[in-house]
């Protein structure tokens, strides 16, 4: 078990099995020092956590928990790249996507469910610029999707 994983375990999580994907992508590719992952949905065990649009049909406090579990399976999705957690030397950027009502202006909010994740599985080298986006619509009507940036050292 990588340092990263076992400080996750530490706050009752887990890497998931890398999501598969859902159209003509593949979750993550890595080139030169860096890995980018594609758009990650709040899939747990073959699940949308929260669908809808935030602010009408999901409130703030679901939304952010959804894009923890999107910030978990970009994990995976690095992981499947890199074999070892430990490799990654820091998350560089993170995007995150929030189907948003229009009156609903809380996106970095909600993304922080994802920003206080990468912190937590990767400390201090967890802390990354970041992007926090209102949408109409996320696919599968999902409520979130998180993309991230990472450096990894060989």
């Amino acid at each position: 078990m990588s340092q990263v994983e076992a400080r996750l375990a530490e706050h009752g999580l887990t890497v998931p099995e890398v999501s598969a994907p859902v159209a003509a992508y593949i979750p993550a590719v890595r080139t030169g020092n860096l890995v980018y992952t594609s758009g990650q949905l709040p899939f747990a065990n073959g699940e949308l956590l929260a669908t809808g649009i935030v602010g009408t049909d999901v409130d703030e406090a679901t939304a952010a928990a959804a894009a923890q579990q999107s910030a978990l399976n970009a994990i995976a999705a690095i992981k499947s790249v890199i074999g070892d957690l430990d490799k990654v030397a820091r998350v560089v950027k993170v995007v995150g996507f929030v189907a948003s009502a229009p009156s609903f202006t809380k996106q970095p909010v909600v993304i922080n469910g994802a920003s206080e994740l990468f912190a937590k599985a990767f400390g201090d080298a967890g802390v990354h610029a970041r992007s926090a986006v209102g949408v109409s619509a996320l696919p599968l009507n999902s409520a979130v999707e998180v993309e991230v940036i990472v450096e990894v050292r060989d």
